[in-house]
């Protein structure tokens, strides 16, 4: 896509710091530099989020997702790490480019990762009913 902002980083029209690249997959640090190491991993090819992306090429942005995760914990200090993946406009999807982030997470960082969420009106018996696949 011409005015997708991460396909122009994958292109090079755009700069990055890139952390990891392979035939399938693009890794950069997040401009926000809002924690320590906050690493946006994305398909080389466009897809607008997980509901379109073919599974093949999932599979490899999920490889490369735990590939790094592991780098930041075995060789990098984290203790842990928070994969977030939003895809949707109601799921607060801001930049509609496949993509996760990994928040490494280290001792007493303070980062609040997960939103408080309130009690659900249906009971799970109803959610099983309406979700659940054969």
């Amino acid at each position: 896509m011409n005015d997708c902002i991460f396909c122009k980083i994958v292109k090079g029209e755009m700069s990055s710091y890139k952390i990891y690249e392979d035939e399938f997959v693009y890794a950069f640090l997040d401009i926000s530099n809002d924690a320590n190491g906050h690493t946006l991993v994305v398909p080389k090819k466009h897809f607008v989020n997980i509901l379109d992306c073919e599974s093949e090429t999932l599979k490899h942005v999920m490889s490369a997702v735990q590939k790094i995760s592991k780098k930041y914990v075995d060789d990098c200090g984290a203790s842990g790490v928070n994969i977030l993946n939003a895809s949707g406009k109601e799921a607060e999807q801001s930049v509609f480019h496949l993509h996760f982030h990994i928040l490494p997470r280290f001792e007493n960082d303070g980062l609040k990762v997960f939103p408080e969420l309130r009690k659900n009106d249906a009971t799970l018996a109803e959610l099983q009913a309406k979700l659940k696949m054969n």
